[in-house]
């Protein structure tokens, strides 16, 4: 949340100021992962926290909506298999700990949910 307004937290990516093109490919081939107990996709949850685009592979950092969550290690893998059909390139997954909260959704999908 940013300056106390939700829906403010998007994350910035690395690779938007290195390859925007890319990235761009990269977030929408990702909107096709849906988390399937919310029924929306990763980047409108704001699950992917960075990526970083190196010349031997992508880095992709993500996080949970929960440590616990049922269908995590199938997002994951979901997640990875996205990026390197996006970016033709091999992609590996860093696991964030930082927890998930609503002000990490994209803008007034939280509040049409009544969740703030």
């Amino acid at each position: 949340m940013e300056n106390g307004v939700p829906g403010t937290n998007r994350p910035v990516w690395d690779s938007e100021a290195t390859n925007p093109d890319q990235s761009e490919q990269l977030r929408v081939k990702l909107a096709e992962v849906v988390d399937p107990e919310i029924g929306l996709n990763i980047i409108q949850l704001g699950l992917v926290r960075n990526v970083r685009i190196d010349t031997d592979q992508t880095v992709l950092k993500m996080i949970l909506t929960t440590p616990f969550c049922p269908y995590g290690p199938a997002m994951l893998e979901m997640t990875r298999q996205k990026a390197e059909e996006a970016l033709n390139h091999p992609v590996v997954i860093d696991l964030g700990l930082e927890p998930w909260d609503f002000s990490m959704m994209e803008e007034s999908l939280g509040g049409e949910w009544g969740l703030y």
